[in-house]
């Protein structure tokens, strides 16, 4: 089992964990909505913090619920825990064995709140201290950077936002994710010819918004962890408020601009990069005016919808983060300082 191995199966995984999980989702959200939940304070690490993102701007935009991300050291150092009257306490985790994010769901059980753990392990210690356990069924991810296991933690949130939404439409569009998925796989081969053009940048910076605020984020991550170029990500917004000073002509500048009610604010961001400061632009989307931006663009099938982009959209950022750590030498199953299991307090 490789890091490309498990990219690559992304589809069957996600299509898997629909079919065998959505009864349960719905029991977890028929059983959520007995309960007086006025808003919902996660835990996460990792690529799961950045699920948690994914989290913060669906369950708000269409289940009309607040999200608090947490700060596990009040739980942990501090002893401090802040006061989670009425709160769904969720914990994302791969592994489930941080003990961080366990004692923020164990502070919620003693204080009364519903808990609910979303995880590839469904003996782990997460998983014991939540009443609601929601199995990612990623299987066994060998590869120390998340993939597979990322985008199961999104596609488990997009369920459990369809099930409290009671939406029949959002079930069947989370039924095409898998071959929006297989569609993008496609570009691998483009994209490792591509990778060559960027084998030398040490620095940039991912651009997302809105839903895809988590999507920058991951494929920041990912670089990070694979490729050690220092990448650092940015909401479009933010980034015009004093970052934008570091780019000068050819700065790689990466952004996920998929169609939805952010795109006009991300095209013309991106137009500002390329016209005024000579950004070199790689591009997600599946809208050609942005695409045509590009000096490298990566598409996305047109009829994915803007809540289920970041599912799709992670898997070319994924292939790029892959194929980059290729074209400069270094072994992608074997990153330096890394462990797949990293416990926290």
């Amino acid at each position: 089992m490789s890091l490309y191995s498990e990219i690559t199966e992304q589809p069957e995984r996600i299509a898997s964990l629909l079919a065998s999980q959505k009864k349960t989702v719905e029991q977890i959200a028929a059983a959520i909505q007995k309960r007086d939940i006025r808003y919902v304070f996660l835990a996460a690490r990792g690529a799961s913090d950045n699920a948690g993102r994914y989290a913060n701007y669906l369950l708000g935009a269409q289940n009309g619920l607040p999200l608090a991300l947490a700060t596990p050291s009040l739980f942990t150092y501090y002893k401090r825990p802040p006061k989670l009257k009425n709160a769904l306490v969720v914990g994302i985790s791969q592994s489930g064995q941080s003990p961080d994010i366990v004692s923020v769901l164990e502070e919620g059980r003693k204080q009364g709140c519903a808990t609910l753990a979303i995880t590839n392990e469904p003996n782990s210690p997460l998983a014991q201290s939540a009443d609601f356990l929601l199995d990612i069924r990623a299987g066994a991810e060998k590869a120390v950077a998340a993939t597979k296991t990322y985008t199961a933690e999104l596609m488990s949130v997009a369920m459990l936002s369809a099930a409290l939404g009671g939406n029949k439409k959002r079930w069947d569009e989370l039924a095409k994710v898998a071959d929006w998925m297989t569609q993008a796989l496609r570009q691998s081969e483009f994209i490792s010819q591509a990778a060559q053009r960027y084998r030398y940048i040490d620095q940039t910076v991912v651009l997302g918004r809105g839903f895809n605020y988590a999507t920058a984020f991951e494929w920041a991550l990912k670089l990070k962890e694979l490729t050690y170029i220092i990448a650092e990500p940015y909401s479009s917004a933010d980034f015009a408020h004093g970052p934008i000073a570091m780019v000068d002509s050819g700065f790689p500048v990466l952004a996920v601009a998929p169609k939805g009610k952010v795109f006009q604010t991300m095209l013309e961001a991106l137009r500002h990069l390329r016209a005024d400061y000579g950004a070199e632009l790689v591009i997600i989307s599946n809208d050609k005016r942005a695409l045509s931006l590009a000096q490298l663009p990566l598409t996305i099938p047109a009829d994915v919808p803007e809540w289920l982009s970041p599912l799709v959209g992670i898997v070319p950022a994924q292939l790029f983060a892959y194929h980059l750590t290729a074209a400069k030498g270094f072994d992608a199953e074997r990153p330096r300082g890394l462990r797949k299991v990293t416990e926290t307090r």
